[in-house]
């Protein structure tokens, strides 16, 4: 367990790991611990939401800090996940072509408009959310439920896009009860997360459900259209996630 651990922080943060033989029984068990291993990631960007709360910073800026801090905290790999996703899916219908755009790892017009589009959601909805005294733990709570998703993505039956990179590693790597509980800490985080911003326990759950079927919709294209998912694929869900997790929490505001 502790080198899922490892192997988890390794891959979803800037946190200094150990190198760890990637197993899929690890792999798996890395996934599931997605939600624990972006903790430190997790908790500096709350810290930014009480110093910015104090300095009494408007919204929007206090919003742009929190994404530029998670940005750092994950060398914005999950961002280039979106964007490399995104434009694979607007090249070409053929398979190879798709994946070659997304390899060579520079932005398109397409992954460039899907940034600004999903960055754009997240600071709206982070800037919309009523934080009253409980804001930093709800920010804290939203990144971690972020990437609980990361089971529905790697789950079994799920194959690799391509047979490298660490979407080989991980995909089809969680059984039912890695999906059962990635699942329930998705839908348990958004709950008490809208709690503590005063948001009715109901809202929180939608939001859960909602961010689950995004992160489907998205696994069922791309592996439809890629032959699979990759690391790529992981990111654009992480990152997809924490927009409507954000948004239907704001919604209410």
């Amino acid at each position: 367990m502790l080198d899922a651990l490892r192997l988890a922080g390794g891959f979803l943060s800037v946190v200094p790991v150990r190198p760890v033989e990637a197993t899929p029984r690890t792999a798996g068990r890395a996934m599931v611990l997605g939600p624990v291993a972006v903790l430190p990631v997790a908790a500096l960007a709350g810290l930014v939401v009480l110093l910015a709360q104090l300095a009494v910073l408007p919204p929007a800026v206090r919003a742009l800090l929190v994404v530029g801090v998670l940005a750092l905290g994950t060398r914005a790999m999950h961002l280039d996940g979106l964007a490399d996703t995104v434009d694979g899916l607007g090249a070409s219908w053929d398979r190879a072509r798709a994946l070659e755009v997304m390899r060579r790892g520079d932005v398109g017009p397409m992954g460039a408009v899907a940034l600004v589009v999903v960055l754009g959601l997240q600071v709206a909805g982070l800037a919309a959310l009523p934080y009253a005294s409980g804001g930093a733990l709800a920010v804290l709570l939203l990144v971690c439920a972020s990437r609980a998703v990361l089971v529905l993505v790697c789950r079994v039956g799920v194959p690799a896009a391509r047979p490298d990179g660490l979407g080989r590693v991980v995909a089809g790597s969680v059984g039912p009860l890695g999906v059962a509980t990635g699942t329930l800490l998705l839908l348990g985080l958004a709950v008490v997360a809208g709690l503590a911003v005063r948001q009715p326990w109901w809202l929180g759950l939608v939001a859960g459900v909602l961010a689950a079927v995004v992160v489907l919709v998205l696994v069922r294209h791309t592996t439809r259209r890629f032959g699979g998912v990759s690391g790529d694929v992981m990111g654009a869900a992480v990152e997809a996630a924490f927009a409507t997790l954000l948004v239907v929490l704001a919604a209410a505001a």
